[in-house]
């Protein structure tokens, strides 16, 4: 998975996506998913140091069958909250 860590005035964001949808757009009619490169590019790690991420940060954007299936399996996402956008899946996790 490629994750890519930032911090802001509200905390750390982390973006999470699947290595191979770097640059690809997903669109359904309603919504439309760019995995922008400037966004979601960062280092390819494997499951656990992205796991130590969720946990830590403030808010995370995840885009990937693996990369959202992982954050839901840890507990991290409820299935119910995952979006389908053309084939790919997306959710959002914000820690309050």
């Amino acid at each position: 998975m490629i994750l890519n860590e930032r911090e802001t005035d509200e905390g750390t964001l982390v973006s999470v996506c699947d290595p191979d949808i770097i640059g690809e757009t997903f669109d359904d009619g309603e919504i439309s998913l760019t995995v922008d490169e400037g966004f979601y590019d960062g280092e390819e790690v494997d499951e656990q140091t992205v796991l130590d991420s969720l946990s830590q940060c403030t808010v995370a954007n995840l885009v990937g069958t693996e990369t959202v299936t992982l954050a839901v399996e840890h507990g991290f996402i409820d299935e119910e909250n995952v979006l389908d956008i053309d084939g790919t899946r997306h959710a959002q996790l914000l820690w309050m």
